[in-house]
């Protein structure tokens, strides 16, 4: 009986859910930075010879 409740429950999914979304999100910002490496390293120079 104990077994088909544990099966059964589902208070961790929630949280697994959120982890998984935040996971995919952080993969899509990692992507995005690789493909666009140059204009924000002009950017972060910019910005830095702006401040010097």
């Amino acid at each position: 009986m104990n077994i088909e409740r544990f099966f059964r429950e589902d208070d961790g999914q929630g949280l697994v859910e959120y982890a998984l979304i935040i996971a995919v999100i952080a993969i899509a910002v990692i992507v995005a930075m690789i493909f666009l490496r140059g204009q924000i390293q002009n950017i972060f120079s910019n910005i830095g010879n702006n401040l010097t």
